[in-house]
């Protein structure tokens, strides 16, 4: 495959599609704010007036986008990619939405002989520009091993988890353990620093031991540095919290801890941090606990 698309050039879209431009693909691409394709199309990229434009200039597809009505829009809506695209298409959704959805948009795209995979990916906006995401993928598994140089461009690695749908179930429950990982943190980290413990000799204690954690090494040094650009968006962190919740009724699996998890994410938001990085949650705790962390 040569002519690869992508669908969404936000905090992930963008450095996806800039990798795969500097790897020799011709890349078509589409934002819903074209601006954002500038930096792609001096490069060499090429600029497509709506999804179906994309569609029909290529021969496999990434999408990412916010939530699962944008993902919708952009397959089934007026101008959206089945109403550009050929039989043989692949459509790579790395979007985070709710495995009904991906299954649902999977089946549609069969019936005009469109593959499509549940492709969502690990790690926040520095692992996208550094190329180092996880791919896990639900779907045909042919298709799968066809875009295996294309997940290698953006990422590191990438598994097959099985039929379509399995990569949204894969990706909630990781985005669940992210979640309670990062308030364990702000709790720990607070409690930490207000007895007198460095912080950054408190990451590398952690570290050190049973308590690791990539949220621990990302999340700590932006904290202290008070930079809370963000790298995951705690408004987004939000909204896949509510599809974990929706998932967890479907299975009947009590979530206690998420639910906490996800009422603090919730403050979170509703103090204006939701445009923040996640780790922005601290302000919360610091507020409570009169202080602020800091080198």
């Amino acid at each position: 495959m040569k002519k690869i698309g992508v669908i969404g050039l936000g905090i992930m879209g963008n450095p996806m599609a800039r990798h795969l431009v500097n790897a020799g693909y011709q890349v078509f691409v589409y934002n819903r704010t074209a601006s954002k394709a500038e930096p792609l199309i001096a490069k060499g990229a090429h600029l497509c007036g709506s999804p179906a434009e994309v569609a029909r200039n290529c021969e496999a597809i990434v999408v990412m986008l916010k939530a699962d009505a944008e993902v919708e829009a952009a397959m089934r809506g007026t101008g959206g990619i089945l109403e550009g695209a050929q039989p043989g298409l692949i459509v790579m959704n790395s979007s985070t939405i709710m495995p009904q959805t991906s299954k649902c948009l999977a089946q549609a795209a069969a019936q005009k002989g469109i593959l499509m995979l549940d492709s969502p990916v690990t790690g926040s906006g520095i692992q996208a520009q550094e190329a180092k995401l996880t791919f896990m993928v639900g779907g045909d598994r042919t298709a799968f091993e066809q875009c295996l140089p294309l997940f290698k461009v953006m990422g590191q690695q990438a598994f097959y988890m099985g039929e379509s749908g399995a990569g949204s179930y894969m990706k909630l429950a990781n985005n669940a353990l992210m979640a309670t990982n990062l308030l364990s943190l702000t709790e720990a980290l607070t409690m930490a620093y207000k007895s007198g413990v460095d912080p950054e000799m408190f990451v590398q204690v952690v570290n050190g031991g049973g308590a690791k954690s990539a949220v621990t090494e990302s999340r700590v040094p932006k904290i202290i540095n008070r930079d809370f650009t963000p790298a995951f968006g705690t408004a987004m962190l939000y909204k896949d919290l509510g599809l974990i919740y929706e998932l967890a009724k479907e299975l009947a699996v009590p979530t206690p801890v998420m639910a906490a998890v996800r009422e603090m994410i919730h403050t979170a938001v509703v103090k204006g941090y939701g445009d923040q990085d996640v780790c922005s949650v601290i302000k919360c705790y610091e507020e409570l606990a009169g202080i602020e962390i800091k080198k």
